[in-house]
């Protein structure tokens, strides 16, 4: 049974840098760490209709896997966008972003929905670890950028 993992980030910059360090593929590479090391993944910005075929390792120590991304949208505009991707022992991982405008800056939010068969309950545990541990190198992109006055 499939399952859904929710998780709010606020950010001190406004939505749009957010945005763009979220859809950046090098910016992900970097948010992402060592926790998911990838081998074949592109630069450049996300788009609606892009497929990306790559290889991941946990930790970079793990057996390599076969994972694919398909953007299904992306509104660039309205600063969201819905992946289905899948590999890796993930029969499906429908992933949902949004970044908004807040009255301090602005609030990304991803919302994932799991099927990983008997193992959805591992990933999905697994899903929250992932996206918790994008928040801290995102705000120090955008200290970089000079949207933030405060270490990460």
């Amino acid at each position: 049974m499939p399952r859904t993992v929710t998780l709010t980030h606020d950010y001190p910059a406004p939505a749009r840098p957010v945005w763009d360090i979220a859809t950046d593929i090098d910016s992900y590479k970097e948010a992402m760490g060592k926790l998911i090391v990838f081998d074949g993944l592109p630069s450049g910005t996300i788009s609606e209709g892009q497929t990306l075929d790559v290889r991941v390792s946990l930790f970079g120590i793990m057996p390599w896997q076969d994972y694919s991304m398909t953007v299904e949208t992306c509104d660039h505009t309205a600063m969201t966008f819905q992946s289905d991707e899948k590999g890796a022992g993930i029969k499906s991982w429908r992933h949902h972003l949004s970044v908004i405008d807040t009255p301090t800056g602005s609030r990304l939010i991803d919302s994932v929905e799991i099927d990983a068969g008997a193992l959805t309950f591992f990933f999905a545990w697994w899903a929250g670890i992932v996206y918790r541990a994008r928040h801290k190198p995102r705000l120090r992109m955008l200290a970089r950028g000079g949207w933030s006055d405060s270490p990460a």
